[in-house]
């Protein structure tokens, strides 16, 4: 395993710098959300539905790759594939809700 030299000479563990990224790309995503104005949520909605669904194949991959156990890439595929499906459902579910509001009532 490779590890990543800082500029002091100290080793970083490769686990360390991922996890320090993933932390960083959540609160970047969080605030870019936040920023986003109201009448813009339903495209981005659309686009994260649209990230959802391929993330959701490469999640059935992982799942499908176990030699008739459950390991660890099955199981984190499991959960991403459970996590994907709710997001997807969820986005039909608020899209169709939207919708029924522009119908004319009567």
């Amino acid at each position: 395993m490779s590890m990543i030299i800082m500029a002091g000479g100290t080793a970083i563990s490769p686990v360390v710098f991922q996890l320090a990224i993933f932390i960083l790309a959540i609160f970047v995503g969080y605030f870019v959300v936040w920023a986003v104005t109201p009448a813009l949520h339903t495209p981005l909605m659309a686009v994260t539905n649209a990230i959802s669904s391929v993330i959701i194949v490469g999640a059935l991959v992982a799942v499908s790759s176990s030699n008739g156990g459950i390991d660890l890439s099955s199981g984190l595929g499991l959960g991403a594939a459970l996590l994907c499906a709710v997001n997807i459902f969820g986005g039909f579910l608020v899209t169709q809700r939207m919708l029924a509001m522009y119908k004319k009532k009567g």
